[in-house]
């Protein structure tokens, strides 16, 4: 069922205030998003209830129209009252429209033109004019309406193309994903093959060993030391291919470990390292590194345990385990690393997990890339670790709150949950990570984290949003617990870890 609703919301002035105190209801404020919303919960959030918005010649402010990307809109009805004319007599669009329009265009929102045509442009032949039944087949005709569509048809073609990395993600789009227990299982070829081919992270790696290296070793130790880097989690190579690379570039000479529990990753390592004729400067060891005991210390230390919310891999509890290895003035790479949370509208996410039917589904994290949602705030900091930390009073639980404020002219929205990001600094400047403001371009390791609310939060126009996040852990498990407070309580998610956790 589309439920047609026109797209539109206006302020009371500051004088119609006293008039609606005055219970005059003359000037009240009109949000149709509120329409949408009380039919919905009226209809338990159902999944075959959609949205038809009927596009007026005014608009909204961008932060109100920003909702509706997180809702389940399929068409956009375009009044031909929305128009204006060009110098040559044809329809067009305000900037405004046309930036709503293309928004539309990449959320695979159909378009109907509806009204009557207000530019008299169509090259309609007198015959159909002095309409005659007797020559009706004779007549082409054009549609009155096809000026504008032919304006909707050059939008569309002037919109940019989709980048590569788009193309390579679109069929990832809004799809929910499980995400990996690399320390619990194997990860399979297919996963570590999709990884190798994210040239940008490798390079950022290979620019962050180098200035290491360089740190570590002045050029007038070149010729007399050797540089001990070890690789924990090796995979099949790339990071060792990185650190090679990063050692030529800089004239370092290094002597590498590359430490690796899948027994699978390990073989292709073994090729690798003989194809490329590497046997003198690296040694390879089959074993978990929180087992293994180094045969010497290391100065660098280099892992990618990073998962899309930063510590979700077990980032922090592996590197604690394997910071024995390293020097007391030894390097960690990444360095630190920060996960970031924001509140978001997403109606298809929300009714793909409600389908599950049990609790459960609804206090999993899961990894996703987010295509139809509305980002209702900037996002901000949950956690942070940095390595190596050799404090024996170290953990790795955090606790924090957040209060989010939205944009005053954003109007009432409904959170269905909070993206989580993660920003990583490898080494000094070069950085790594997906938060929207500072994500690395081009790079498509990780998609974001999404944290489900079991039920759909209302927030009121201008109410602050606050939530509560844990990081807990266990003597074989971490687990996240969330819970909002404000606009209004939630239950905490995940208690205990009862649906979702990370084992060690």
């Amino acid at each position: 069922m589309w439920l047609r609703i026109p797209l539109e919301k206006s302020e009371s002035m500051d004088e119609d205030h006293d008039k609606v105190n005055n219970n005059n209801p003359t000037s009240e404020t009109v949000d149709s998003w509120e329409w949408w919303n009380s039919f919905r919960l009226l209809c338990e959030h159902s999944s075959q209830l959609y949205v038809a918005l009927d596009i007026l010649s005014s608009l909204p402010s961008m932060n109100s129209l920003g909702r509706w990307f997180g809702e389940p809109v399929r068409a956009a009805i375009l009044q031909t009252d929305a128009f204006l004319t060009n110098a040559r007599g044809y329809p067009c669009l305000s900037k405004r429209h046309q930036t709503l329009l293309t928004g539309f265009f990449n959320h695979s929102v159909q378009v109907i033109i509806s009204g009557r045509s207000n530019h008299n442009v169509s090259q309609v032949s007198e015959g159909v004019l002095s309409r005659d039944e007797n020559h009706t087949e004779d007549t082409p005709t054009q549609h009155a309406l096809s000026p504008y569509l032919d304006y909707m048809a050059y939008l569309y073609q002037r919109m940019d193309p989709l980048p590569e990395q788009e193309r390579f993600e679109i069929n990832y789009r809004d799809f929910l994903q499980s995400p990996l227990q690399p320390l619990m299982d194997n990860l399979e070829a297919q996963t570590y093959e999709t990884f190798e081919k994210d040239t940008v992270k490798y390079t950022q790696y290979q620019r962050a060993i180098a200035k290491a290296l360089v740190d570590k070793v002045s050029d007038d130790e070149v010729s007399t030391t050797r540089t001990v880097l070890m690789v924990v989690g090796a995979g099949r190579g790339p990071l060792v291919r990185a650190s090679l690379q990063a050692a030529e570039e800089t004239g370092r000479m290094l002597k590498v470990y590359a430490v690796e529990k899948n027994p699978n990753a390990v073989i292709t390592l073994h090729s690798l390292i003989k194809l490329e004729g590497w046997e003198s400067m690296v040694t390879i060891i089959s074993s978990d590194m929180r087992c293994w005991d180094a045969p010497e210390k290391a100065d660098i230390l280099v892992s990618e345990l990073l998962g899309s919310f930063g510590d979700n891999e077990l980032s922090p509890e592996c590197l604690d385990g394997a910071q024995r290895f390293l020097k007391p003035d030894g390097i960690s790479i990444p360095s630190s690393y920060t996960s970031f949370i924001q509140p978001v509208t997403a109606s298809k996410l929300h009714n793909d997990i409600k389908a599950h039917k049990d609790i459960a589904h609804f206090e999993t994290a899961y990894v996703v890339k987010l295509h139809r949602v509305a980002r209702l705030a900037p996002p901000q900091e949950v956690f942070s670790f940095a390595h190596p930390n050799f404090s024996p009073k170290a953990t790795n639980q955090r606790y924090t709150k957040l209060q989010f404020e939205l944009p005053q002219d954003t109007g009432s929205c409904l959170v269905h949950g909070f993206a989580g990001y993660f920003d990583a600094v490898l080494y000094k400047d070069v950085h790594l990570g997906i938060e929207p403001n500072t994500c690395t371009p081009n790079m498509f390791s990780w998609f974001p984290i999404f944290f489900p609310l079991r039920k759909p939060i209302y927030v009121p126009s201008e109410s602050p949003i606050e939530v509560h996040f844990w990081r807990c852990c266990g003597a074989t498990k971490v687990w996240y617990e969330w819970a909002l407070v404000a606009p209004s309580p939630s239950p905490i998610h995940n208690s205990n870890g009862r649906s979702y956790w990370v084992g060690l």
